[in-house]
């Protein structure tokens, strides 16, 4: 038993190889008749598709099931659902609002908004983590801090005390209202 579970010998070998070029190109073709968008990460439906494609490529090279076929076929109808969910989701406000998390302001200036770091979960150590990872150097830089949709954290900052921040930017983020007037 213990055997068998550290290795079962190279008959297996070929089988894994041939899942693993075929899973691959497969991927690839898929995603160049889908578009970059189905491995994108701009809303919680990409993201999953990013997870998902990636543990079916791992399981369909990495053992008899599912069947290579089989497993090429999901592939293909993760592709097909992301593909319908973008379609969905650009023609209908209704089905994006569904989908799609809105942004959160987390900083306007150099106002902290703990309400908002509440609703994100999201402590002020990660908040200074992510403005060091941004290079701001101090809270008279920081313009504004967002939550975005897909969990990132976008910092803008200037060290141009006459910098302006695009309002149109902002659209759809949740306490925009809250940044100061431009």
């Amino acid at each position: 038993m213990l055997e068998k579970w550290v290795w079962s010998g190279w008959t297996e070998a070929p089988m894994v190889m041939l899942s693993g070029v075929a899973t691959y190109a497969a991927i690839l073709i898929y995603t160049r008749i889908v578009g970059l968008r189905s491995l994108s990460k701009m809303s919680a439906a990409d993201f999953a598709m990013t997870v998902a494609v990636g543990s079916l490529f791992a399981s369909t090279i990495s053992s008899p099931k599912p069947a290579l076929v089989l497993g090429l076929f999901a592939l293909a109808m993760l592709y097909l659902g992301q593909w319908l969910v973008a379609w969905l989701r650009r023609r209908s406000a209704q089905v994006s609002k569904w989908v799609d998390n809105q942004p959160l302001l987390l900083m306007s200036g150099r106002e902290i908004l703990d309400d908002n770091l509440k609703r994100a979960n999201v402590t002020r150590c990660d908040l200074f983590g992510k403005l060091r990872e941004a290079n701001a150097l101090n809270y008279d830089e920081v313009l504004a801090v967002v939550f975005e949709a897909t969990g990132d954290v976008s910092v803008l900052h200037s060290s141009d005390p006459n910098a302006k921040l695009e309002p149109e930017f902002f659209t759809n983020v949740i306490d925009a209202d809250r940044l100061p007037s431009q």
